[in-house]
């Protein structure tokens, strides 16, 4: 949960009344927050680093507030502060709107080069009109930046924000890639004129700006942000131009959030303006920036429209566990700050989905917010309808009988990550993928989390790498799930038990694999039984598997009362260039085979 460190006494200014610590405490509470504490810069700062290091530091009173993670618009004063006055029914949802620019003036124009598309695609703008700012609205306005950087952002890998003073640059502005020897500016509270080499080098030490640097570094182009003269506004991810920065005089705002993904581009950019848009003239009221893109599409931001979801009542009361009319749901939804209606049958409720309330995405979350708005200290306590008895999955139950065998066998338990990268799960393998199996993640975060693991084999043989400097031999075991692709399930993917072991020592020790299979059939009381024969039971055949050592590989199969004989695994010699490609110098036997026919 992110952390939200607010000025007590600005808050409080900002509720309309004085609480006591607890007071506060029990406020939140309520509305689904939690006040951690109740400090000052200077008692952290003892508590964290000693006395000697907290001279000069503020007695102000800090409110540290812990928050849902996808509840972006109460990452700053101004968002807590609405939300608390709302639901104290202090205060109606305010009504954002789309505000036409000065007399004479057009709408303000940003142009999209068609080169970003190989380094930061998206662009999304908006512009906040005579704005007050004092040294507080300006501090949170900062904090909310790095706060939404943190999160949605991704550490500024999905978006990134730039915020810019509009009396000191003329638009229409452009959005362009250029290579780094041709970006030059000079970078926020600097003095010295850098192009986009320079600045990399000069920043790559520096605590806060150093980690971002490797988001565009290595590519042959920047993205940058300049104004009508020619002037840079920004080098995003990285920092904006010292020319065009914010101070507490400025008046009106340009904000410009470039992104790898539209969609956190506009919530990130709604966030900010609908939480500032207090501080206009015009109250809660935002001038829009049209983007223009190479094929002459032109788009205008910020979309401020709200979208309705329907919910039942039943579903409401049956999920929360209460019995409320129609009209209270209705009034509950409204001090959670969403519009709310009862539909002509009087069983189904309509939510208006403000664009503060990005987290609302389903009639589940309408629930969720009645349930908050209700209290959940209120929800009559039952007992359950029905009587039931706990007990473990077969699955489960059967997979723990394995775990103990293996052990009481001498054999040592691991438990790998499940997912890992692509070369792992296939080329170190010497497999190749035909696309039908392995369940590929959308956005890996590194290299080493591509896909879901479709066998148990590479995490072990990872694990053998990592201990290569134990005693030998190494006899190690897991008895887990792995996800396979199957366009039959409802989510199009399935998870499958599988028991995996490997052996390594100085030989290959092919007979102690072939020894714990048998061991782990003879407990299931499956025999083993001729190839050619029709009795129900396991046996083992030859195999062409390229995991496996040429002609040291046979597959596990499984012939059941029909006669029916499939492969469920396989066991083998792994081959020299699989060990190789782990970095193992051993000779290692190995064998796996799925567990679920047998239940």
């Amino acid at each position: 949960m992110p952390t939200v460190n607010v000025d007590k006494e600005e808050l409080f200014k900002a509720l309309g009344r004085n609480y006591t610590t607890e007071e506060f405490r029990d406020l939140c509470f309520e509305f689904g927050i939690e006040l951690d504490e109740d400090t000052s810069e200077k008692e952290m700062a003892t508590r964290e680093k000693g006395a000697d290091k907290a001279e000069g530091l503020s007695d102000r009173s800090i409110l540290k507030i812990d928050i849902s993670a996808n509840r972006y618009d109460l990452l700053c004063l101004e968002g807590i502060a609405k939300a608390l006055l709302i639901f104290q029914e202090k205060m109606k949802p305010p009504r954002y709107h789309l505000r036409d620019p000065p007399a004479g003036q057009a709408v303000e124009k940003l142009y999209v080069d068609p080169a970003v598309a190989q380094v930061r695609p998206v662009v999304v703008a908006a512009i906040l009109r005579n704005v007050k700012l004092d040294e507080f609205r300006y501090n949170s306005f900062i904090d909310l930046q790095e706060k939404l950087h943190q999160n949605i952002c991704r550490k500024r890998t999905l978006v990134s924000i730039g915020t810019h003073d509009l009396d000191k640059v003329q638009g229409p502005f452009y959005y362009r890639a250029q290579p780094p020897k041709d970006i030059k500016f000079i970078p926020l509270n600097q003095t010295t004129s850098m192009d986009g080499q320079a600045l990399m080098s000069f920043y790559e030490n520096d605590r806060h700006l150093g980690k971002y640097l490797p988001i565009i570094r290595d590519s042959p182009v920047y993205p940058v942000v300049y104004d009508a003269n020619n002037t840079v506004l920004s080098l995003p991810p990285i920092i904006n131009g010292d020319h065009s920065k914010i101070t507490t005089d400025t008046r009106n705002i340009l904000i410009e959030c470039t992104a790898t993904d539209l969609t956190k581009a506009r919530v990130v950019l709604n966030t900010i303006v609908t939480a500032f848009s207090e501080y206009c003239a015009d109250q809660w009221s935002i001038e829009p920036v049209d983007v223009v893109y190479p094929d002459g599409r032109t788009l205008r931001y910020p979309d401020l429209s709200e979208h309705t979801l329907d919910a039942s009542v039943a579903y409401i009361n049956g999920c929360v566990g209460v019995q409320l009319t129609a009209e209270q749901i209705v009034s509950y939804l409204q001090r959670m700050g969403l519009g709310a209606t009862v539909a002509s049958d009087g069983a189904t409720i309509t939510a208006s989905i403000p664009p503060t309330r990005s987290d609302i995405l389903h009639a589940c979350d309408v629930m969720e917010d009645v349930a908050i708005a209700y209290g959940y200290n209120k929800i009559e306590r039952v007992f359950p309808a029905t009587n039931t008895i706990a007990a473990p999955l077969p699955i489960n139950k059967l997979s723990d009988q394995i775990r103990r065998e293996f052990a009481l066998a001498g054999w040592t338990e691991v438990l790998p990550l499940i997912l890992c990268s692509h070369d792992e799960n296939y080329a170190f393998l010497n497999q190749v993928e035909d696309g039908t199996v392995a369940i590929r993640l959308a956005n890996p975060k590194t290299v080493e989390y591509q896909v879901v693991r479709s066998l148990l084999l590479p995490g072990l043989l990872k694990t053998v790498h990592s201990n290569r400097m134990h005693p030998l031999p190494l006899r190690i075991f897991e008895v887990s799930d792995v996800g396979l692709k199957d366009e039959r399930e409802e989510r199009r993917a399935r998870n499958e038990r599988h028991v995996c072991a490997v052996y390594s020592n100085k030989t290959s020790g092919f007979e102690v694999i072939h020894g714990a299979l048998n061991r782990i059939m003879r407990m299931l009381d499956v025999p083993l039984v001729a190839g050619a024969g029709t009795e129900p039971g396991y046996f083992i055949a030859e195999g062409q598997n390229t995991t496996y050592f040429p002609g040291r590989s046979a597959n596990i199969c499984l012939r059941d009362r029909q006669h029916t004989v499939r492969v469920i695994g396989t066991l083998g010699v792994l081959h020299p260039e699989v060990l190789q490609n782990f970095d193992i110098g051993y000779p290692c036997s190995a064998m796996e085979f799925n567990l679920e026919p047998f239940l």
